[in-house]
């Protein structure tokens, strides 16, 4: 049988179809904890039927199953009052809003964390290395952190917004 243009296209169109089935498949069904996060210990630590209990299903599958979610569907990316972000998981502290800055990526984004509150570690994950970002006292994902942020840092803390609950400084 030979090759034909009808083949080749046929062929580019089912390689195309693969390829975006496996990107909807990562961010519709996240990705387990590694093997590394489940070694871990933390100050904050409840069985997976607990953090099941105590999370929605959307936060469950961020900060425990290290999901993504949907750019631009988080109510934290118009968020511009004064206040704290913190974690979802356990409350603790992470952001200040004064660190806040829009990025363009449809995730809420930050230069700079609190002091101790989140650790890293590397991500390699869909065949990239990046640096995921934690929170220090749950180990709750909370997405990951760039080199391409604003100054004074130049960093960018790529958030889930669902993984923060944000409280408005008070008057």
């Amino acid at each position: 049988m030979t090759t034909t243009r009808r083949h080749l296209l046929l062929g580019t169109v089912a390689s195309v179809a693969s390829a975006s089935a496996a990107l909807l498949s990562a961010s519709l069904f996240p990705r387990r904890a590694t093997a590394a996060g489940a070694a871990e210990i933390f100050e904050v630590n409840y069985t997976d039927a607990q953090w099941q209990e105590r999370l929605s299903p959307q936060q469950y599958a961020v900060l425990r199953r290290e999901g993504t979610e949907r750019p631009g569907s988080s109510p934290l990316n118009k968020e511009h009052r004064p206040g704290t972000f913190a974690c979802a998981g356990c409350a603790l502290p992470l952001f200040a809003s004064t660190t806040k800055f829009e990025s363009g990526t449809g995730w809420p984004s930050f230069w700079k964390p609190l002091d101790n509150a989140v650790a890293t570690r590397q991500d390699r994950s869909y065949g990239t290395v990046r640096t995921e970002v934690h929170c220090r006292r749950c180990g709750g994902h909370l997405g990951h952190v760039f080199d391409d942020g604003p100054p004074p840092t130049g960093l960018r803390y790529c958030m889930n917004g669902v993984s923060l609950t944000f409280t408005p400084k008070a008057a």
